[in-house]
């Protein structure tokens, strides 16, 4: 089977799905192709050599995020170009940007069967656009929903959100929920905490958040939780990169929290730094199915979520952590005081649990073959 991914948004955790989406559908001998931006993460390049190298076909299309007509339209005929070329049987596109172009070149060029994944959409992103561009945005969505011929979620949680939305027909939406290999995470040995300048921190009392420094993720969310009294003790890592940097930190220093707040930056120990935590906080207003939370609980760590898409399907209720609504950050910060006064004992049964459920839930193979089920059904 012949299949072309489409992807704008070449960061994060999308980024980390159309990686391991092609190098598994490689794995099982497909003919895949990518279509793939790199203008906001100009390291994807070292990605796409990577696939290729695993007998991927991969084009640079450098589709930018926000709506450019003049640009679109280059990138559209670009894109129409592509599949002509490439004639394949699927059209997968993933995300906003890369979602709305590959669809219209499909439709316009009448080549492959049109799958798409979201990875959330952008009109439920409230902190970052007006109502009238989230309006349009839902606009657009349902007008090509009604001629994708699969719709994918993520998680279970992720597809209810898609059916209430309306965007699609339920008969045309499939869960493919995202998987990783827990063996990297598994096998990671934490790192001497006084290289990070951790070593007057109390046992039990340091939790880390990864992810793109923006207003997705919460990461002021889980600031204003470590300003709670019931949270005077904790320590959080805060690994990532992004524009939002300099605003955190200033909101750090005035919530009086800049000490226990420790940015690392963009960090390749990952793996490494969680092993080092004592939990992990996802404080996000908006998710799909975070890879973090997954990655977190291979590593046998207890979870602390906001009640958003994908944490809500992992995290089970004093099983394998604890979930607070989205933006409470008083309620982050019970849930991060309860956690820290747990004994040593329980908190490992809380993350022996959670490596359970990834292991035999969420692995990366088993992504692969439900995505392939699923072109299997429109092949």
């Amino acid at each position: 089977m012949r299949i072309l991914h489409v992807m704008e948004s070449t960061i994060g955790g999308t980024r980390r799905h159309l990686v391991d989406v092609a190098e598994g559908l490689c794995a099982a001998g497909e003919d895949v192709h990518v279509v793939a931006a790199t203008l906001r993460a100009p390291e994807f390049k070292t990605d796409l050599a990577r696939l290729r190298e695993l007998g991927c076909e991969t084009t640079e299309l450098d589709m930018v995020r926000s709506i450019q007509p003049w640009r679109d339209g280059l990138d559209l005929a670009r894109l129409r170009s592509i599949l002509k070329r490439v004639r394949p049987d699927i059209v997968h596109t993933h995300s906003s940007k890369a979602g709305v172009l590959g669809r219209l070149a499909s439709l316009s060029t009448g080549v492959g069967a049109r799958v798409h994944t979201p990875h959330t959409f952008a009109f439920l992103f409230g902190a970052m656009f007006s109502p009238l561009k989230r309006l349009v945005f839902h606009g657009i969505e349902a007008k090509l929903g009604r001629r994708t011929d699969r719709m994918l979620a993520v998680s279970e949680s992720e597809a209810l959100t898609i059916r209430e939305a309306g965007v699609v027909d339920a008969s045309r939406l499939r869960v493919v929920p995202n998987g990783i290999d827990p063996k990297p995470f598994e096998a990671a040995q934490a790192l001497d905490r006084s290289s990070l300048g951790l070593e007057a921190v109390a046992p039990g009392h340091l939790g880390i958040v990864v992810g793109l420094l923006n207003e997705a993720k919460g990461q002021d969310l889980a600031l204003r939780a470590l300003a709670q009294p019931q949270a005077a003790e904790v320590h959080l890592l805060f690994a990532g990169h992004g524009d939002w940097r300099a605003e955190l930190e200033q909101l750090a220093r005035s919530l009086g929290v800049r000490d226990r707040a420790h940015f690392l930056g963009w960090r390749s120990d990952v793996p490494e730094l969680l092993a080092t935590s004592d939990f992990v906080l996802i404080p996000s207003r908006w998710e799909g199915m975070p890879y973090i939370a997954l990655e977190a609980m291979a590593c046998g760590k207890a979870l602390i979520g906001a009640r958003v898409d994908g944490v809500r399907d992992l995290v089970r209720e004093g099983e394998t952590g604890f979930l607070c609504d989205v933006e409470d950050a008083a309620a982050l910060a019970g849930s991060l005081a309860k956690l820290a006064q747990m004994k040593p004992d329980e908190k490992l049964s809380l993350g022996a649990r959670a490596r359970e459920l990834v292991g035999a839930e969420y692995s990366s193979k088993r992504m692969v073959q439900r995505l392939m089920d699923v072109y299997s059904e429109l092949a």
